[in-house]
């Protein structure tokens, strides 16, 4: 998905409780809520699992969204010139 979906719904949760996380992104209308719900979930599991955290007083300290790598290819065009083509890398 676009970085720039995904930060849209980041924005909105950074800084907040985990039940009210939890709740925004279970109404927010966005599609990239989902893959961010699951990711918080993850989260939580592993806090409490491998920390021994409670899941009532965590929140969301840090929170962002960066775009991959980009490799740059010229294709050769008409007349000698060349067009750029930008290809995300998936890692």
């Amino acid at each position: 998905m676009s970085v720039f979906k995904a930060r849209r719904v980041i924005d909105q949760i950074r800084g907040r409780s985990y039940e009210e996380t939890l709740m925004i992104l279970e109404l927010m209308p966005y599609r990239a809520s989902y893959p961010i719900l699951k990711l918080v979930y993850s989260a939580a599991a592993n806090a409490s699992n491998n920390m021994g955290l409670n899941e009532a007083n965590l929140f969301i300290s840090k929170a962002e969204v960066n775009g991959s790598a980009i490799m740059k290819k010229l294709r050769p065009r008409a007349r000698g010139r060349s067009y750029m083509i930008k290809k995300p890398l998936v890692i």
